[in-house]
């Protein structure tokens, strides 16, 4: 019985290099999902078409929620909102952290009006007068920067 014993309790020892922590678990390799192409606007101005990297809202609450509480925004990215339908869009900058320019686009594809420097968290409304269909936010400055204004055409690239 002795010799059992020590027998069991010698092979529960062992001598190899390898470390055995527990049962080993399969590894699970996550597909690599295909990334979506880059969604951007092309501004036309008197230099050529300005890109925009855009991320794109057009449910309800992200509309309504905007780009409010964000701290930044890389200075060619912008924010693309699809609007239900074509009217005189009006927006405020409550919550917003960050100064923006806006960019009403009518379903032409051309630019309504620009509201410059939108000063950040401040409920004073914001349009054009001129029906839109789309507004593009882009940090403040950006549109003097490319000297873009009413009337400069829009496409869009990968949106929708």
């Amino acid at each position: 019985m002795r010799i059992l014993v020590l027998l069991a309790v010698a092979g529960s020892c062992s001598t190899s290099t390898k470390h055995d922590d527990g049962p080993t678990m399969p590894v699970v390799v996550e597909p690599v999902k295909p990334t979506q192409p880059a969604r951007r606007v092309y501004v036309s101005s008197p230099s050529g078409d300005v890109p925009v990297t855009v991320e794109v809202v057009s449910t309800e609450a992200k509309i309504e929620r905007g780009l409010m509480y964000r701290q930044h925004m890389p200075p060619d990215d912008g924010m693309l909102f699809l609007l239900p339908v074509e009217k005189d869009w009006t927006f405020w900058m409550r919550n917003t952290l960050i100064p923006l320019d806006m960019l009403f686009i009518k379903r032409d594809m051309t630019i309504a009006g620009v509201v410059e420097n939108a000063t950040p968290k401040t409920d004073t409304i914001r349009s054009v007068g001129i029906p839109s269909v789309y507004v593009l936010e882009v940090n403040a400055g950006w549109a003097a920067q490319h000297h873009v204004a009413a009337g400069a055409k829009v496409r869009f690239e990968n949106v929708k």
